[in-house]
């Protein structure tokens, strides 16, 4: 979620200072985590380096005119650049590697349903909402090997993720869980002074997710005013009941964001992604 939210505003801002010169730029950030599959996220998160990677290195070596087996090695291909396009480092490769693996067998899954005549277009709620979180969670694996500094590092935190470093929570859980603590205790799982999932991480973490998958993006906002250029040719912004209006309301609003933010202007703090 810091990655998410640091490129969100970093691609946010170069959008809205660009329209104070009279500037347009395309669209690259829009809900990414709201996508129901891999190709979807793609069309989502880092739009204009994948809308590049794909003009001029997936179609000129292909794209999926030459079989399905060419079809495949080019995605593989041109997203081993994209990793390497981050970094020349074996993390940021393997984690292109990844998301190439991701979309071959994305694709694989639409071929299924093709020959299946199943609808593409058709999905259910739960059915949105289930892909939705699958695609969440296959997409945070891929982000530790992103985020790691090696190849060791990125090895200790998916040991982590499937509790063979151990399980500890917070010690200020204890009092809440009662005699429960001692039966979680003999069951393996440590209690110690660690800020790790301590209540305000999770009230945090629940927040966060929440306007992650619930709330509207700034183009949903803003969507009166074309804040950006659409970078897909079939892309349109959804409605959203949230939409911006001239009014004092939206007027008092901003104003109180804007005084927050400046108020919590306390300290230096780099974009992750500036360097890429």
């Amino acid at each position: 979620l810091q990655l998410y939210f640091d490129f969100s505003g970093y691609s946010d801002m170069a959008v809205g200072l660009a329209r104070m010169f009279g500037i347009v730029l395309p669209m690259n950030f829009y809900s990414p985590y709201k996508a129901v599959n891999i190709i979807e996220f793609w069309h989502r998160w880092h739009i204009t380096l994948s809308r590049f990677l794909r003009d001029y290195l997936y179609i000129p070596l292909g794209g999926n005119r030459k079989g399905t087996a060419r079809r495949f090695f080019n995605l593989m291909f041109t997203m081993f650049l994209g990793g390497l396009w981050h970094g020349a480092g074996w993390t940021f490769v393997l984690w292109g590697l990844l998301h190439g693996v991701y979309l071959v067998i994305n694709h694989l899954w639409r071929q299924v349903r093709q020959q299946l005549a199943h609808d593409l277009q058709r999905s259910t709620v739960w059915g949105r909402s289930i892909s939705i979180v699958f695609t969440f969670l296959a997409i945070v694996i891929a982000w530790v090997l992103f985020r790691a500094e090696s190849m060791a590092g990125a090895m200790v935190v998916y040991r982590g993720m499937i509790g063979m470093n151990g399980i500890v929570l917070s010690s200020e859980y204890l009092p809440v869980l009662g005699s429960y603590g001692t039966i979680l205790t003999e069951y393996g799982i440590k209690f110690a002074e660690v800020s790790l999932f301590s209540t305000a991480q999770l009230v945090w973490l629940v927040l966060l997710l929440a306007i992650v998958w619930f709330m509207p993006n700034i183009y949903q906002i803003m969507n009166q005013v074309n804040p950006a250029l659409l970078t897909h040719q079939n892309m349109s912004i959804r409605r959203h009941w949230l939409e911006w209006q001239p009014t004092r309301r939206w007027a008092a609003v901003l104003a109180l964001m804007s005084a927050l933010a400046i108020l919590s202007l306390t300290r230096i703090s780099e974009f992750l992604y500036f360097q890429f």
